[in-house]
């Protein structure tokens, strides 16, 4: 059914909620955190009838709920969150994860200022471009072989540190210290091995990048200090995932659940929410060949994260370090105990363009940040601000711990490409003081600061509602793009 703005009742400034009696099928309610602003966007795509389908999904527990960056995707809206109870015939579904499994985002910050990197950001860009391949299919220099593929996936960025590919207290600051447990390389398939195995240290192609950027502004300067930043600081950003490897790992399970949901008399509205139950063989199966995906993608990341760091010693001297401030994901499904109703629950979080967001206290929060909560990276539309924030009380009662994960596409790669504003999107940013470089014309034309929402906007939302806390804005010098 389509989704109109009567069907939305407004909770407050912040929330709105689809009521399940509006379906017969639908087994709880959907929430929607959005301004009125940003409602008009959703209203225009398919997302909130996502929202609606995902609320029917056995074993469903809690809310369907919905991001302010949530737009249309794959089965889930992108921005969709949803926990299911795995021992109560909870399913897991590829679709409420995604096909780039781990994208994710990790910080680095350096010592060195805003007046100290601008005068070299173009010689500091080509370098970047140089030693970090991006772009569809590009391949990078490290190669491996089956056995030590294997081993990146139950090891993730642990592997990568021990081949001499960053340093040991990178791992302290990464989520699930950068791979999580229960990955089962017997569970990924011939061609998620072939397209991943030359992939480590690629950027990827799409709304994946690597932004040299600036600190901004500040809005809680204890917290700031305490996560190592401070005004005019460069730091760096990267966005990437599992690359094919991870894409090919969720084209295989889909099909292979989509035949299975019959066997499991699973019936949904829509053929892209194909599940299975947890612990069905198949559910097992797609598990642990998604653990395996995101162990890649750290394992990807912290590549990544090794020829930044050559790059930028380069550039401005050997003596300059990038530290690793945080690395969080937003395309998984988690096993999380979680109390719901009052009462502690063993739950599956997918969250599939959404980022966890833990307040103080929680023990998976590494030890340097614990007392402060869990720190959340929201990646900007190109040439535009980016966001350090903390995690919030708020979310651990509402959204299983989760908060939103960039700006949210408005407008569809190709409407992108075909706009006006793509035609001088380079001179554009660079009149802003943004240097890029890319693979191709298209991979900045689809990627247009016009293409996404406002992301201030998106930040509001969470910030107000209680989800997240604003700790740092950012803003871009130069960018790398596939």
């Amino acid at each position: 059914m389509r989704i109109e703005r009567q069907h939305l009742h407004q909770v407050d400034e912040y929330r709105w909620l689809i009521p399940r009696h509006i379906h017969p099928d639908m087994r709880t309610d959907a929430l929607v955190y959005a301004s009125e602003p940003l409602l008009v966007d959703l209203l225009r795509d398919q997302s909130l009838e996502q929202a609606v389908n995902v609320a029917m999904l056995p074993g469903i527990i809690g809310k369907s709920l919905a991001m302010p960056d949530i737009h249309q995707g794959y089965g889930f809206p992108i921005g969709g969150v949803a926990a299911t109870l795995p021992d109560e015939g909870g399913v897991v579904s590829p679709g409420g994860v995604g096909f780039d499994i781990n994208c994710g985002v990790r910080l680095l910050a350096s010592e060195l200022t805003l007046e100290e990197v601008r005068p070299k950001i173009r010689e500091c860009v080509h370098q970047l471009f140089r030693d970090i391949p991006s772009g569809a299919g590009r391949s990078g220099s490290i190669r491996l072989s089956y056995q030590e593929l294997d081993r990146v996936m139950v090891e993730g960025a642990a592997w990568m540190v021990g081949q001499g590919y960053g340093e040991p207290e990178d791992l302290a600051v990464c989520e699930e210290e950068g791979a999580i447990e229960g990955a089962d390389p017997d569970a990924v398939g011939e061609r998620p091995r072939k397209r991943g195995l030359p992939q480590l240290g690629t950027l990827g192609s799409g709304n994946h990048f690597l932004e040299v950027q600036y600190v901004e502004r500040i809005f809680e300067p204890a917290v700031a200090q305490k996560f190592g930043l401070f005004e005019n600081q460069v730091v760096m950003l990267i966005h990437s995932g599992s690359r094919g490897f991870g894409h090919q790992v969720c084209t295989d399970y889909l099909k292979d659940m989509d035949a299975a949901m019959r066997r499991y008399d699973i019936q949904l509205p829509d053929r892209q929410l194909a599940c299975v139950p947890v612990h069905s063989r198949e559910g097992q199966a797609y598990l642990g060949a998604m653990r395996a995906s995101a162990n890649f993608a750290w394992a990807n990341r912290q590549a990544i994260t090794h020829f930044a760091r050559q790059a930028f010693r380069r550039i401005f001297g050997p003596e300059q370090s990038l530290r690793l401030v945080y690395d969080v994901c937003h395309n998984i499904a988690k096993l999380e105990r979680h109390s719901v109703d009052g009462r502690e629950r063993k739950v599956l979080v997918h969250r599939k363009g959404a980022t966890r967001a833990y307040p103080a206290g929680r023990p998976e929060i590494p030890t340097a940040y614990r007392s402060l909560g869990q720190p959340v990276l929201i990646p900007g539309s190109m040439g535009t601000s980016s966001y350090v924030l903390v995690g919030a009380e708020g979310a651990l009662k509402e959204t299983f711990g989760t908060t939103c994960h960039g700006a949210g596409r408005v407008m569809s790669r190709t409407a992108a490409k075909k706009s006006p504003w793509a035609q001088n999107v380079r001179e554009r940013l660079e009149e802003r003081g943004v240097y890029v470089r890319s693979e191709t014309r298209d991979g900045i034309a689809e990627e247009i600061p016009e293409a996404y929402k406002d992301v201030d906007a998106v930040i509001e939302v969470v910030h107000n509602a209680g989800l997240s806390r604003r700790v740092a804005r950012l803003k871009p010098l130069g960018v790398i793009k596939g």
